[in-house]
């Protein structure tokens, strides 16, 4: 069923219910109907139906999953675009895209009938951008029924239900946080979305929200405002990064249950933890973690319902498939056997290479994490004549000193392989992420190696 078919249900059963909460204000699930059907019936007296992709860049959250939703209904596939795009960057994207129609200002409402949807499970019901720092971005594209039918799954999971506020505090543009918005209005509850990162309001946000959805970088933010100001929070739903492990702990202290979440744009949800004790398969997800011969980390491969499609107009990434159904984007982790925890060590294309050696970035990540005034860091490789490559490290300093290079050193001695040991330390005032919160890896490589005088060298 579309997510619009759903949306009409509890415009039916609930009018008064508040579906969406934008910076624009409140909009009931009887106001959401009325706008999706009224943009629906524009698009369809356009010829926008059934096959269409419709590319969607509204910078106003409620005004885009209306027009979402809209398509949705009249079965055309939403291809969501960034608004933050310049000119340039869109019309190069689009010139590599094959879309239908694009949609920049909301579209207008039309009286009519309702419109009635003839969509399939396995139509094409969603497309978005994979969070690439460089280049163009690749446009994952997947079905509905791998999209909706995962639904109910994360509501047992996080006991997620009608009743609840979601505050999804990111770009919807972000696969993760466009989730979020339409599983939340498919479950009936009500949407929280002010777009991006709200510093100045995530006190008000959270003194409603029951449930949020968050990158692990955001978490600590709102633990602390719910100790300075309180709210009903009660469970955080996290992907898109490894979470640390005092992460839980800390929200267990704070009254907040976490389900954190393993996957990719285009794998979708892989395995889940829900209580804390690590990593299992999502429902219906198999894994193999495939280790060749003489190496100790092997690729995870993912066999689902949830898989998507693959990235539009023929475009390449990392997502690869055998012939029997297994699919991969080169994520490395320790041997696994059905049964067991899933122990991630991070991504295959970010292995630095040094000496003869691999090193994970995200396993020096972790431990340099825990010294007092890292706010965050990023461990990337800088070429080397002899070595290749060594570990370079980049901290986000908590305020205009960052730890000294000789405390980060000692940190480093006591808890790393020699190989692992950040051989270069810099420091900026804040790292470049993606629109999912992330840190932008690759985009920090590429300045690192232009020479950036916002980069410090510790010396």
């Amino acid at each position: 069923m579309p997510v619009a078919a759903q949306v009409m249900r509890h415009a039916s059963d609930r009018p008064h219910r508040l579906a969406l909460c934008g910076p624009g204000g409140d909009l009931s699930y009887a106001g959401l109907a009325a706008g999706i059907n009224g943009a629906a019936r524009h698009l369809s007296g356009r010829g926008i139906g059934r096959g269409a992709l419709a590319a969607i860049s509204l910078a106003d959250p409620v005004a885009l999953l209306t027009a979402v939703l809209a398509a949705d209904l009249v079965g055309a596939t939403p291809l969501v675009c960034d608004p933050a795009w310049d000119r340039e960057q869109r019309a190069r994207v689009m010139d590599a895209v094959p879309v239908d129609t694009r949609i920049t200002v909301p579209p207008p409402g039309e009286e009519g009938p309702p419109v009635r949807s003839g969509a399939s499970p396995a139509d094409r019901a969603w497309a978005c951008f994979s969070s690439g720092s460089t280049g163009r971005p690749r446009a994952v594209v997947r079905t509905r029924a791998s999209w909706t039918a995962s639904f109910p799954y994360l509501d047992d999971l996080a006991g997620i239900g009608p009743d609840d506020v979601v505050l999804v505090p990111g770009p919807l543009v972000s696969s993760l946080y466009g989730f979020a918005a339409v599983h939340a209005l498919a479950t009936g509850a009500t949407a929280v979305v002010p777009g991006r990162w709200p510093s100045a309001s995530l006190a008000a946000h959270l003194r409603r929200s029951t449930v949020v959805h968050l990158v692990p970088h955001h978490l600590p933010a709102v633990l602390e405002t719910l100790r300075e100001s309180g709210g009903p929070l009660r469970t955080a739903v996290i992907g898109g990064a490894a979470l640390p492990v005092e992460s839980r702990a800390l929200a267990a202290d704070a009254g907040v249950r976490v389900v954190s979440y393993y996957g990719a744009t285009e794998l979708s949800f892989v395995a889940v933890d829900a209580d804390g004790s690590g990593l299992r398969p999502f429902p219906r997800v198999e894994i193999e973690v495939r280790v060749a011969p003489g190496q100790t980390l092997g690729e995870v491969w993912v066999r689902s319902p949830w898989l998507s499609e693959g990235y539009l107009a023929g475009a390449t990434g990392p997502l690869r498939r055998d012939g029997e159904g297994w699919t991969t984007v080169g994520d490395v982790a320790e041997p696994y056997r059905p049964g067991e925890v899933l122990r991630l060590r991070g991504r295959g294309d970010g292995a630095i290479q040094t000496g003869g050696a691999t090193v994970v970035p995200e396993d020096v990540e972790e431990v340099l994490r825990r010294l007092p005034g890292v706010g965050d860091i990023v461990v990337v490789g800088s070429p080397h004549p002899h070595l290749g490559s060594v570990v370079t490290a980049i901290l986000e300093a908590e305020g205009s000193s960052p730890p000294s290079r000789a405390a980060l050193e000692a940190l480093a001695r006591g808890r790393l392989d020699a190989a692992q040991r950040p051989r270069r330390w810099y420091a900026v005032q804040s790292l470049p992420r993606t629109p999912a919160g992330k840190p932008a890896r690759g985009l920090l490589a590429a300045r690192l190696a232009d020479g950036d005088p916002g980069f410090r060298r510790l010396a």
